[in-house]
């Protein structure tokens, strides 16, 4: 057990002072979904009849309904960022000596996860404070109930993106992948527009965007940003973040890890 929390710390710290290092990695995840926020909210400033939350059903300001999407934005784009640097491990050796040692392989990658989840809830949590002090502000309760939220989406979000690392050999091939990946996993979503509002436009695209894993990702976020528990969003994060899980294990399993090595 201490050689377990030995590389869950290791892991961890190395992650996060790699992080530290790159300012600008934090920089722009801030950036990113403020001029977000400016920009839709100044373009949609007229109140939406948005029944979201019971009993929160009333008018709100566009800006604080994209609220949650733009922290599940910084959770994925935090989440891709995190499997870029895998890839990078992968290419430099390290990765493949990580994974064949002693420790069992879903720990030491349940321990990247970890660390990847922290560095994403530490920039939603500068994201928030900055929105709140422009004034898009939630409920005072829902910043402590949206932690556990944050936690599980950046699990599902990580795990996902650990998916894509393992079928990635190149370090060159990770940029396309990510404009394959990201931005039709945050349009075709409720991020910007509310589900029943797609359907009136097109009831097929909002039967995708039902399906997209990211969107419950930002559903729960949403409701817990007011204090309230959606649990359909809930049962499929939990479940997208166990197959996610699963397929990163199957696909980080040395044995093919080496042989994508030498291919």
């Amino acid at each position: 057990m201490k050689a377990w929390l030995t590389a869950f710390v290791v892991i961890v710290t190395r992650e996060n002072l790699r992080f530290v290092r790159q300012r600008g990695r934090f920089l722009s995840a801030l950036v990113r979904p403020l001029v977000w926020l400016v920009v839709f909210a100044a373009g949609f400033r007229a109140a939406l009849g948005v029944s979201i939350i019971p009993p929160y059903q009333t008018y709100i300001t566009y800006d604080v309904y994209i609220l949650p999407g733009l922290c599940g934005m910084i959770q994925l784009f935090n989440g891709m960022q995190s499997s870029l640097s895998l890839v990078y491990d992968q290419e430099m050796g390290s990765m493949r000596l990580l994974l064949t040692s002693p420790l069992p392989r879903w720990w030491l990658l349940f321990s990247k996860l970890a660390s990847g989840v922290i560095v994403s809830i530490l920039q939603v949590a500068a994201f928030l404070a900055i929105a709140a002090l422009a004034g898009t502000t939630t409920p005072l309760v829902g910043y402590i109930a949206v932690v556990p939220a944050l936690v599980l989406s950046g699990l599902m979000l990580g795990a996902f993106g650990l998916v894509i690392s393992s079928t990635v050999r190149q370090l060159e091939n990770f940029a396309g992948v990510m404009n394959f990946v990201i931005f039709p996993m945050f349009f075709l979503s409720s991020a910007l527009y509310p589900l029943w509002k797609m359907a009136e436009s097109s009831p097929l695209l909002r039967d995708i965007c039902a399906l997209n894993p990211f969107t419950h990702a930002v559903e729960l976020i949403r409701f817990a940003l007011y204090g309230k528990l959606d649990l359909t969003a809930l049962l499929w994060v939990s479940a997208c973040f166990v197959l996610f899980m699963l397929a990163a294990l199957w696909g980080y399993e040395p044995a093919r890890a080496m042989l994508r090595a030498k291919a």
